[in-house]
């Protein structure tokens, strides 16, 4: 609270000096492009009226203040409580403790709301000093999003009595979005520190819901844009290059810190390969390629789920060694939008495993400790594949059609396959080990409505479904949430 209370002290006072807004930041939900005759930036706002009914930025002096808040309802027919320091908040997707039907508020269904102060200064021609600095929260508790903090409060809590925790890169700091500075020139860009991973960036440009919370489970999970862990879809400190040649381009991405420095990972590097096919049967082809590799990546997460569901759970970091490579595509024709993406993910030991007794500090500022869930409830869980890699494959698909320029109808289909690893089990039962093949489904509807320059209004339903493996330890297998909203951007 009092992090977003500085950053709304100074927000406000630049507003005082002149009104304006932005485009939004990487991780937002687009819903409309603006019209090839319109793309010159518009002015800055002259007036609280010019503020709210106009598209103008909130700009001086070349320093951009943006946001967005997004909320409504949402019902689902196997959900959980309402959870205000949560990311998503609620529990959009099927989950271990999700149980019974229920309505609650819904907050960030399409886009995470957040507050952020952006700027780029020219230093010669071609050549600009560019940073962004962006916190989410959310629009009912104002409490900056924090994932890690969010399942650490569900520890030691019944399973039928948890509300809806889920991990998340977002840990509560003032920069749980981006928080990067760099330059950008003729020969590409380059930014240093909390920037979003190459896969994330990706699945907000190729997922047909945007990463929607409400509407997307690669949006609500972190598995795709974190290379397996959601902890990882952001790094603290990285530094990240892109540049075009011509109808390709290329990027690569380097996480040079460590826990310390409030990553999830001891090292991450990644690497870009795409381009655009243009005239093609009238409309424009983009593929892309990613490769990433991410050293003692850390999920967080609640361990001890075997039923009876009311007996508690522990707080464990489990660590492993990711892999992984996606492919994405989309292709765009007038008012037509098809989109389609696949990753191959691979789970291994971790490089470093930790000796009982010693621990490390997570992003979220816990401490957590190999065989020491006797002193503070949370332990180390290095030998989950110890006995034989885990393989996952993530696979999407969806259309997004205009109806006309302000109105959106979009439809998506999203497949997990995990396949039996590990130690042999006896997979006669496959819902009963968590290392037995396993599949998740996930289908959504969502028709979004842009009524005026900064507001959308929204509602559509997501239904997902777990089975075999992947279905280890929930109280129920499935839910269909359908979910309205409002959405204000600046």
């Amino acid at each position: 609270m009092k992090r977003i209370g500085v950053f709304a002290s100074m927000i406000f006072g630049l507003a005082g000096a002149a009104y304006a807004t932005a485009a939004l930041a990487d991780d937002i939900m687009a819903t409309k492009a603006v019209p090839a005759a319109t793309t010159k930036a518009p002015a800055t706002c002259s007036s609280l009226e010019d503020f709210v009914v106009t598209a103008c930025p909130l700009t001086w002096n070349g320093i951009t203040v943006y946001g967005t808040i997004d909320g409504g309802v949402s019902w689902r027919s196997h959900g959980a409580p309402f959870n205000g320091t949560s990311a998503p908040g609620v529990d959009y997707l099927i989950q271990k403790y999700s149980r019974g039907p229920r309505w609650d508020l819904a907050p960030n269904g399409l886009t995470q709301s957040n507050i952020g102060i952006k700027g780029k200064e020219p230093l010669a021609p071609g050549w600009d000093f560019i940073f962004d600095l962006q916190a989410g929260f959310d629009p009912y508790s104002l409490q900056l999003a924090n994932g890690p903090h969010s399942v650490a409060q569900n520890a030691g809590v019944p399973l039928t009595s948890q509300n809806s925790g889920a991990d998340s890169s977002r840990a509560g700091q003032f920069y749980n979005s981006v928080g990067y500075a760099g330059v950008s020139s003729p020969y590409g860009t380059l930014t240093v520190f909390r920037q979003n991973s190459l896969t994330l960036d990706a699945v907000f440009a190729y997922d047909p819901m945007g990463a929607s919370y409400a509407f997307s489970p690669i949006g609500w999970q972190g598995i795709t844009c974190g290379v397996g862990n959601t902890e990882d879809c952001r790094f603290s400190t990285s530094v990240k290059y892109r540049v075009n040649i011509g109808q390709f381009r290329v990027a690569a991405l380097w996480q040079f810190g460590g826990y310390d420095l409030n990553n999830a990972a001891t090292g991450s590097y990644q690497l870009q390969l795409g381009g655009d096919i243009a005239n093609l049967a009238g409309g424009t082809l983009s593929l892309d390629a990613i490769g990433s590799y991410v050293q003692n990546a850390v999920s967080i997460g609640l361990a001890g789920s075997t039923l009876p569901a009311v007996l508690p759970q522990v707080l464990t970091a489990t660590l492993s060694d990711n892999s992984s490579v996606m492919l994405v595509g989309k292709y765009s024709n007038g008012p037509l939008k098809l989109f389609a993406g696949y990753e191959f993910i691979r789970y291994a030991p971790p490089s470093n495993p930790f000796a009982p007794g010693t621990g490390f500090i997570d992003i979220g500022g816990d401490f957590v400790c190999a065989g020491c869930t006797a002193i503070n409830n949370t332990n180390i869980n290095n030998t989950a594949f110890s006995a034989g890699d885990k393989l996952f494959h993530v696979f999407w698909t969806g259309v997004k059609y205009a109806i006309t320029d302000n109105l959106d109808v979009i439809g998506a289909y999203y497949h997990y396959t995990q396949p039996t690893f590990g130690a042999f089990v006896n997979c006669t039962n496959p819902s009963a080990f968590p290392n037995c093949h396993g599949t998740f489904d996930a289908v959504s509807f969502v028709v979004d409505w842009q009524f005026a320059k900064k507001f959308d209004t929204y509602a559509g339903l997501m239904f997902s479904q777990n089975n075999g493996g992947l279905a280890n330890g929930f109280l129920n297998r499935s839910s269909i949430a359908p979910t309205v909203g409002l959405r204000f951007r600046f």
